[in-house]
């Protein structure tokens, strides 16, 4: 894998139903999702056009949350980062392991108790799930998570975690009144994301903002599919709008687009 460490390089899809839910993005953004071959798991590998842009499978029966994103973070050792994980303040959820032909990986979580994976993947390719273009247009990036954002109660020790757990840096930001500073993370000389406090009503946690053509369009489909828009499309930096929604078997993900010219947004 030649991602560099601390990119993000896969997100993962656990709900309750799998078919429900790829039919559901898929009215949505246009996902189509083939078998992985993985055997012995209903694993499904997400494509917007022909790029494999994430994975989706049916959660475990014993999972004590709700359906859930979750992200893969590249790192150059694993078993060296999951042991840096818990020794900075954090924990090693699952142990390392190796999957055949796919990569090794583990998943672990901050102080908060907020997981993600880190994994270095067999494969010399590139992944390209995650796609740098929040405030511009780039049809490449169409389907693709394009920013991670992160809640926490504690923005200033994830900050220092994060740092000592994946080489993070954070550099720049914008105020959010209430909500307080909005502050940018960056891995491998790109920004990718921020960090921010408490959002009333809101769990902490990752949440995927994926890229979509329209952002109005978007959430017709995304209503009319069955979701829920948490909060109404907002004007970011750049001229692009971003939502946030809930699919309907619970899961939250983050949408982000242009408002086209040509349609009409809802009240």
């Amino acid at each position: 894998m030649s991602n560099s460490h601390g990119e993000w390089i896969w997100f993962e899809l656990l709900t309750r139903d799998a078919d429900a839910a790829q039919a559901f993005y898929g009215d949505v953004l246009g996902w189509t999702a083939r078998p992985s071959g993985m055997p012995d798991v209903d694993y499904r590998l997400l494509h917007a056009g022909d790029d494999q842009v994430g994975g989706l499978m049916r959660m475990p029966a014993d999972m004590g949350s709700g359906p859930v994103w979750l992200g893969y973070v590249a790192v150059d050792d694993v078993d060296a980062s999951a042991r840096t994980f818990a020794e900075a303040g954090g924990a090693i959820q699952m142990p390392p392991l190796m999957l055949d032909g796919i990569g090794r990986m583990a998943m672990v979580s901050d102080p908060q108790g907020i997981a993600l994976y880190v994994m270095r993947g067999e494969s010399d390719a590139t992944s390209t799930a995650f796609r740098q273009c929040m405030g511009q247009t780039d049809d490449r990036a169409l389907g693709h998570v394009v920013w991670c954002e992160l809640t926490t109660p504690d923005p200033d020790a994830a900050i220092g975690f994060y740092a000592t757990a994946l080489g993070w840096r954070q550099d720049g930001g914008m105020p959010m009144g209430g909500l307080g500073e909005y502050r940018f993370l960056h891995a491998a000389g790109n920004c990718f994301g921020a960090v921010m406090g408490p959002v009333p009503g809101s769990e902490p946690g990752w949440l995927f903002y994926i890229h979509a053509a329209d952002i109005d369009q978007a959430q017709r489909r995304l209503l009319a599919a069955g979701g829920e828009v948490l909060q109404e499309p907002q004007e970011i930096p750049g001229g692009q709008y971003a939502l946030v929604a809930r699919d309907p078997q619970g899961a939250r993900f983050g949408l982000v687009g242009p408002r086209a010219a040509h349609t009409e947004h809802l009240p």
